[in-house]
């Protein structure tokens, strides 16, 4: 079941960090990426995926804060399905953890 205007919600909170830019993804829906690298994207008001090291994604998985990827079950993506409107900010919430990665490996980068 979809939550009606998540993915609207979604995209006002993530569009608002420094550098959040999005576009089509080539699955459908909307991809947001920090530089060239995504950090998520959300298909219609039902599904979120998002990317993590592996390591964090079995972290993830196995407190229940998401699902392995619906299509890649092995990869270090998550699948986060938005059943009720709490789950917009649990989204959010994951989608800023990846962020914050990705701004992460930025600077790490920038240093070297």
């Amino acid at each position: 079941m979809a939550i009606r205007d998540a993915k609207d919600a979604i995209q006002h909170a993530v569009l608002s960090w420094p550098g959040v830019t999005a576009y089509p993804h080539r699955f459908g829906g909307t991809e947001y990426r920090l530089g060239r690298r995504e950090i998520g994207h959300v298909h219609g008001d039902y599904l979120v995926d998002i990317p993590f090291p592996t390591r964090l994604r079995d972290e993830i998985v196995a407190a229940g804060r998401a699902e392995p990827h619906h299509v890649l079950p092995e990869s270090g993506w998550v699948s986060f399905y938005l059943r009720e409107e709490s789950d917009i900010q649990r989204a959010i919430d994951l989608l800023r953890q990846s962020y914050d990665l990705a701004v992460a490996q930025q600077a790490r980068r920038a240093e070297a």
